[in-house]
């Protein structure tokens, strides 16, 4: 069971995450949804299509992007969350203060590509009654991609993550609120994205829903020689191995795909009359 604010998800089947950025330079869709309109009507498109959760970002994390200021970021996400009343919606930020904001809007979940490292952020989560995704990544969005180095990709991902639950947990967020993010593409190379994705099943021994983010990005483009608006066939197949092995949330762009996706492999493994 996963516990989102007002929300609870049994997790029977992979949740569907549907990716809203609401800015100008995004990797994959910047520039698309960054007016409150186009948002909201990209947001009920997603829910039509089957999202779960729909996930705000007004901040892009992609490799190389330049930060963002406070007030900006929250001129752009909280319009659509206000918007969004009686929807699942997640915060992708990593700002103390936005979260908070977020969640007084409505928000039920907490994306943190930082996992609460910082205290303030803990305090948020932990003083709420929304659901955090905690995430590893290696060094920050402008300088992640340089030249990225460990000695076993999975076990350290694996460390720092049952650190930072453990911190979670003794700031008194229940273990129910708690999912857990391999961080795909954040300080790694194709390399350390494809052990990540094979031992995916190993993270399921810190006993919390994963949430795997492999849509559109980078390393699928360098095995499939395609950019970012032509990866949606490797988008899928990626979601559905994730799922294969262990992924309770996946987070997407093609939310119909990815469900009609899902669909058939639940099917098959409930053996559908």
């Amino acid at each position: 069971m996963l516990l989102c604010g007002s929300f609870q998800f049994d997790l029977a089947r992979p949740l569907v995450m549907g990716i809203l950025n609401v800015t100008p330079d995004s990797f994959s869709d910047g520039g698309q949804y960054h007016q409150r309109d186009a948002a909201i009507r990209r947001a009920t498109q997603l829910i039509e299509d089957g999202a779960d959760i729909i996930d705000i970002g007004g901040e892009s994390t992609r490799p190389g992007a330049m930060p963002v200021g406070l007030q900006e970021e929250l001129d752009r996400v909280l319009p659509v969350i206000e918007a969004l009343q009686g929807v699942p919606v997640s915060i992708d930020s990593f700002k103390p203060e936005v979260m908070k904001a977020a969640i007084a809007a409505g928000a039920a979940m907490v994306n943190d590509i930082n996992a609460l490292q910082d205290i303030d952020a803990m305090k948020a989560v932990a003083a709420s009654d929304a659901a955090v995704c905690l995430m590893h990544k290696q060094g920050d969005p402008q300088t992640m991609q340089h030249q990225p180095e460990y000695r076993d990709v999975v076990s350290e991902v694996k460390d720092f993550l049952q650190g930072r639950i453990e911190a979670s947990l003794a700031a008194g967020i229940s273990y129910d609120r708690i999912v857990i993010d391999p961080g795909f593409g954040f300080g790694k190379t194709l390399a350390h994205n494809l052990a990540l994705l094979r031992s995916l099943d190993e993270f399921k021994e810190l006993n919390m829903p994963i949430l795997a983010g492999l849509s559109r990005k980078s390393m699928l483009g360098l095995i499939t020689g395609r950019d970012a608006q032509h990866r949606m066939t490797a988008s899928v197949a990626a979601a559905l191995i994730a799922a294969q092995r262990g992924a309770s949330i996946l987070r997407v762009h093609d939310v119909q795909e990815t469900v009609d996706a899902i669909k058939i492999w639940d099917a098959v493994n409930r053996g559908m009359a």
